[in-house]
């Protein structure tokens, strides 16, 4: 893991939070605690904040940024999936961002939504809550099921439970 001061800004992230190597993190970034941050991401503060909530996985590849004075914040218990990129968009709670999607400036996704996999949320697009998106660009499909609200809620525990093995293993082998 690398972590860059930007001017005066430095990175803020809880000591509960998972870090994995490779990682890059740099400027006004806060990550909540039991957050995970996975192999080879890049988290750059240096436009705008990145306010990332507590429980939060991001997964590995992703890229997240900010345009001026537009931040990019993600609430608790949000999953990000393999190789996303964030910009300057409002990830609510409990949300996932499917893998190889992309969520451009302005754009909100919903409390609970599902943005599916390679979608493209374009700027200020709007998703409502507990609905599945997904396209080049996003349109709603329909509503979530319980039956997908309860995987998304399976895959968050998951990660916090890798997180919580990976940290372990770091300790024990003093890395």
């Amino acid at each position: 893991m690398v972590i860059y001061p930007y001017k005066d800004k430095k990175p803020i992230i809880s000591d509960s939070a998972y870090i994995a190597d490779f990682v890059t993190i740099t400027g006004d970034v806060q990550i909540g605690d039991e957050s995970s941050i996975w192999f080879q991401t890049v988290i750059r503060g240096d436009v705008a904040p990145t306010i990332i909530g507590n429980r939060v996985n991001i997964q590995d590849q992703c890229c997240l940024h900010q345009s001026p004075n537009k931040p990019l914040i993600i609430e608790d218990d949000v999953t990000v999936g393999h190789q996303v990129l964030l910009h300057s968009a409002i990830v609510r709670k409990g949300a996932l961002i499917g893998m190889g999607s992309i969520i451009l400036d302005g754009a909100e996704i919903g409390k609970g939504a599902f943005v599916g996999a390679g979608s493209l949320v374009p700027p200020g697009k709007k998703i409502p809550e507990k609905t599945l998106a997904f396209g080049r660009p996003a349109k709603v499909i329909r509503e979530l099921t319980e039956e997908d609200l309860q995987d998304m809620e399976r895959i968050r525990r998951e990660y916090i439970e890798k997180a919580q093995y990976y940290k372990n293993i770091a300790r024990m082998n003093n890395i």
